[in-house]
């Protein structure tokens, strides 16, 4: 017996881990994936952990019977099973409040979900307490048990961090997973109470199964949003993915959805986004620059290919490396975004370590990565920025989408200062009706009269594919001073974060989700 209650804490650790891990894809669709919901995730359950080791060592010196452990699992695993079944019904209205920016209403929804978790990560804390009482039968090897409890406890856990988002969540879903380690987790407690007690002790118990099967039937396969327009949801070890189409117009969208990733339609190129202000980016070359000598294009970010849409059309059929992390994206892209163009390598890997490891040089390099708060630390330092230049050719030219506030461009700021201290010459473009900018980093030193006296020579020939023109003219309309910024970031300290969450705090504070509401 003392074999299967160590099996019972290495279950208990595993279900545990995978609860805390699957609670970030059950919040994600809604509130999405940035530190601050790993952070508050993470901080809960070690305060419900606290709780269940405090619980759980006085429960075991006032009942240290077996039956009592594994009366306390059950209603552990019951509960984590119905956790994301509760939850559906609270998350639902948090995905319009997003969409409506009702921030009363998503905030009471992420701290009711989180609040849910209490109950079953609690109970499970209690796990390893009353292990470690039960275990004991010699004084002088108390050292020796704990240290095994906890030892496997935590190799339970090890694997509790892996299972759910690199194999369940991708191939089942996330209320499925938590139901998979809920129902384990609920026979590993039944088998218990029948080795110790008797088939008789497991009879109280039988309802929570059923009761777990029938709300998965009626639960289980429903959509997890119900947007307007949806035609496809998926999740995938990194995102929830969502693609909508309204008159004719497919849109990918990402976790809560709060911006869109990429755009198609079958016979329109432009879309007053970001993405088609990347072209413009090789004419801050000396005039004549000709689109022929665009020759190559990577793209971190590549989404589901709308960039690479356009280039192909603008440029030709010229070879572009499109580093996407998410390989789900690649295949939704595929599917629903026509992102079939041959010249296109679409690589499934993070674009700063897929670009070091590349032997290939380019004439233009898009950064898409960047949105506040989900700016990747790693893509904003001079280093990296040190790595974009070292592939690209003696004409080429870096340039990224960064978002911003209407009265608050801290974010252009750090960045500019960053590329500054790696380009001769940064340059910033505001997309208009949006609270986005284009920043472009050249190798060779430039000024603003290169790209007007480029548009004017394109301007004047029939060849020229008429979305050049257009973006090019776009981004002289609204070019902005280049700011004048000392920060630079480095693989040491890059603390975007600061900038992120105060950008959107202060956003938020001063009435600007009203005004995207009006708008």
């Amino acid at each position: 017996m003392q074999r299967y209650l160590y099996f019972t804490v290495f279950i208990s650790g595993m279900t545990t881990l995978a609860v805390e891990m699957s609670a970030s894809h059950l919040l994600g669709p809604y509130f999405g994936d940035s530190r601050l919901v790993w952070a508050s995730i993470i901080g809960l359950i070690l305060i419900y952990l606290t709780a269940g080791y405090f619980l759980g060592g006085r429960w075991a010196d006032r009942s240290p019977y077996p039956k009592t452990m594994y009366t306390v699992l059950a209603w552990g695993a019951f509960t984590a099973g119905i956790v994301p079944l509760i939850a559906g019904p609270i998350l639902r209205p948090a995905a319009d409040a997003f969409d409506r920016f009702e921030l009363g209403v998503l905030f009471g929804s992420f701290a009711a979900v989180l609040i849910l978790f209490s109950v079953p990560i609690t109970l499970l804390g209690t796990i390893s307490p009353f292990a470690i009482r039960l275990a004991m039968t010699d004084p002088l090897k108390a050292g020796r048990v704990s240290g095994q409890i906890f030892a496997i406890s935590t190799m339970g856990s090890f694997l509790g961090t892996f299972l759910p988002v690199l194999v369940l969540i991708p191939w089942l879903g996330t209320r499925a997973t938590f139901l998979v380690f809920s129902a384990l987790l609920l026979l590993v407690a039944m088998i218990g109470l029948w080795h110790t007690i008797g088939y008789r002790a497991v009879l109280p118990f039988l309802w929570m199964p059923v009761i777990l099967a029938v709300l998965a039937l009626l639960l289980i396969g429903k959509p997890i949003k119900t947007t307007a327009g949806q035609i496809y949801e998926t999740e995938s070890s990194y995102n929830y993915i969502q693609v909508l189409e309204r008159d004719s117009y497919r849109y990918l969208r990402l976790n809560e959805g709060q911006g869109i990733h990429s755009q198609y339609h079958p016979s329109q190129l432009f879309f007053g986004g970001p993405w088609e202000q990347f072209l413009a980016a090789p004419f801050f070359n000396a005039s004549p620059y000709d689109p022929e000598q665009v020759e190559s294009m990577a793209i971190i970010g590549l989404a589901a290919g709308t960039i690479a849409h356009q280039a192909t059309a603008v440029f030709g059929a010229i070879p572009i490396d499109g580093f996407e992390l998410d390989p789900q994206i690649i295949i939704v892209g595929r599917e629903f975004f026509d992102m079939n163009e041959p010249n296109l390598n679409a690589v499934a890997q993070d674009g700063r370590w897929a670009l070091a490891h590349s032997s290939r040089h380019y004439t233009i390099i898009c950064v898409d990565a960047y949105r506040p708060p989900y700016i990747p630390w790693h893509l904003t330092t001079q280093e990296f920025f040190q790595e974009l230049r070292a592939h690209l050719e003696d004409k080429g030219v870096v340039a990224i989408n960064v978002g911003r506030a209407p009265h608050d461009r801290r974010l252009i700021e750090v960045l500019v200062g960053t590329m500054q201290a790696v380009f001769p010459s940064v340059f910033v473009m505001d997309i208009p009706d949006t609270y986005n900018s284009i920043i472009y980093a050249t190798m060779m030193p430039a000024d603003w009269i290169n790209l007007y006296k480029n548009y004017l020579s394109l301007s004047e020939r029939d060849d020229i594919h008429p979305l050049l023109k257009i973006v090019v003219k776009r981004t002289l309309l609204y070019r902005q001073p280049t700011p004048l910024s000392k920060t630079v970031y480095t693989d040491d300290r890059a603390p975007i974060e600061w900038v992120t969450h105060s950008l959107i705090l202060n956003y938020i504070l001063a009435g600007g989700m009203e005004d995207v509401q009006e708008k």
